[in-house]
């Protein structure tokens, strides 16, 4: 199977390392073709992860997003969701078909509110049997130093999810599979968020006591959201697992904790005094908690599920709510 990848930030690097070092070629589209060049000359990624140095006769590098699509059986998708709409509207709308694809994105689309697995059946006719999703916990920079990582496949076909998942499977990469396609993506979206007022609470100065009990909660605002809109959905079946392992509840711990997320530290940088903007313009990378707020803040009117935590973060971001004020409001009602 010749995989592709879609992406040209620190996890696609990280991804496309552990695919070569694991012996199997890949086609890879980046978006600038400096940047290949520049990577070609290197032999590394100029801008993200350039310690690593890459086998490159196991590298196909594609400036055209159609032809690495077209050259690949199974393609990996890692773009931020606030960019990935425009990515993709050019192509045509046949080019994923008889496609596997194997989403490691972690936000919504922020035009229309959707999953990728949404958007791709709706635009591309792309059948739920074909989509899959990569998900922690997991942080490219431990990755990149081959720290023991546990990444989750998920598919309808968990059998084919099985099946690759072993293409990234090795000594310090472990591999777990379910077939909760959607729950394990919301779950991606909402440790963003999370995250994002735990760092908030760090940049308060609030200390690690009131931060647990902070991400307690959060943790049970996101079951009860996951929970709901299976319910709303009648085409979704309500899961029959604990939320307890790493894919839900991991994931969301080493995003609100690690220094490495980029999502902790953009609320870290709002708690302590930055405005939006200025968070923005500083930490120059994709938090996607900060999309995810207002896109969540949407879904969970429509199904009616009382998000008192998502909702404080996203009244901080989008409505001059100051963080402060924000955090004292939730405290009286965090149990």
């Amino acid at each position: 199977m010749r995989i592709g990848i879609i992406g040209s930030g620190s996890w696609p690097t990280a991804l496309a390392k552990v695919l070569t070092d694991n012996g199997h070629s890949i086609n890879w589209w980046l978006h600038d073709p400096a940047l290949i060049q520049q990577f070609r000359k290197r032999g590394h990624h100029p801008t993200y992860l350039s310690a690593i140095q890459f086998d490159l006769p196991k590298i196909a590098f594609f400036e055209d997003l159609s032809q690495a699509i077209q050259s690949s059986d199974c393609l990996i998708i890692v773009v931020p969701a606030a960019f990935l709409q425009n990515a993709l509207t050019a192509l045509p709308k046949d080019v994923f078909q008889g496609k596997k694809i194997v989403s490691a994105v972690k936000g919504i689309l922020p035009e229309t509110n959707e999953l990728l697995n949404q958007y791709l059946e709706r635009v591309f006719s792309v059948v739920p049997d074909n989509y899959f999703t990569l998900l922690g916990p997991s942080h490219a920079e431990e990755i990149a130093a081959e720290k023991l990582t546990y990444l989750t496949f998920s598919g309808i076909d968990e059998e084919h999810a099985g099946t690759i998942a072993g293409y990234f499977r090795n000594d310090f990469v472990q591999t777990r599979t379910n077939d909760d396609v959607w729950g394990v993506q919301y779950a991606a979206v909402l440790k963003n968020i999370y995250a994002l007022g735990a760092g908030i609470v760090h940049g308060l100065e609030y200390g690690d006591n009131f931060l647990s009990v902070f991400i307690s909660n959060g943790t049970r605002e996101l079951v009860n959201f996951l929970r709901t809109i299976c319910r709303e959905d009648k085409s979704l079946e309500l899961p029959r697992r604990t939320y307890a392992s790493s894919v839900y509840l991991g994931d969301l711990l080493v995003t609100c904790y690690s220094l490495h997320s980029r999502n902790r530290t953009f609320g870290n940088m709002i708690g302590k005094g930055y405005s939006v903007t200025a968070a923005r313009l500083e930490l120059n990378m994709v938090a996607e908690g900060y999309y995810a707020a207002r896109c969540i803040h949407a879904i969970s009117k429509e199904i009616n599920c009382p998000m008192p935590i998502a909702d404080t973060i996203y009244e901080i971001l989008f409505h001059h709510l100051s963080a402060a004020e924000g955090m004292r409001r939730l405290e009286s009602t965090l149990v």
